[in-house]
């Protein structure tokens, strides 16, 4: 799959998110579930960047526009949202970016950027297919594969400062 640069400076990060949510309306309906509006509202809150976010930052983010917002309200819509693979959990930042390619289910590359923070979602598929021929090969069942790759980015590449 060809996945869009969002470090470039003709990324339309509204479209992005215009795109993100048409998808998830989309995928909902034909699916029989419910995107209620806490959902939607969580799911575009973790779609106001490309950078991961952690479960208390979206509780921040989301009390200005339901007050009475607890933790419980946006793990059960983050859980929902996993479930529907719409969004996805950065397990080394204990975080959650928003699904590309939610309209699939697909194995993840997360490309993570120690300097600016962004994630960048890949699926590789001659990378993640050799994964699966090794796991095959060791009898091993995976219910869930992703690859979590720290480093910098090629935007922050030429402002990086050597490290020590």
């Amino acid at each position: 799959m060809n996945t869009p640069d969002t470090t470039a400076p003709s990324h339309d990060h509204q479209q992005c998110v215009k795109q993100a949510l048409a998808t998830a309306e989309h995928l909902c309906t034909q699916r029989g579930v419910q995107l209620t509006a806490i959902r939607h509202q969580v799911l575009e809150l973790i779609w106001e960047s490309h950078k991961a976010v952690k479960a208390y930052e979206l509780l921040e983010r989301f009390k200005p526009l339901k007050s009475a917002a607890k933790p419980t309200t946006i793990y059960r819509a983050l859980d929902f949202l996993i479930a529907q693979g719409l969004v996805h959990r950065v397990e080394s930042l204990n975080a959650f970016i928003g699904c590309r390619c939610s309209n699939r289910h697909h194995d993840q590359l997360l490309l993570i950027c120690k300097l600016c923070q962004e994630v960048e979602e890949r699926t590789p598929a001659g990378v993640l297919d050799a994964l699966t021929q090794e796991l095959e090969q060791a009898g091993f069942t995976a219910h869930n594969k992703a690859i979590e790759i720290r480093g910098i980015c090629h935007r922050c590449a030429g402002q990086a400062v050597p490290e020590k």
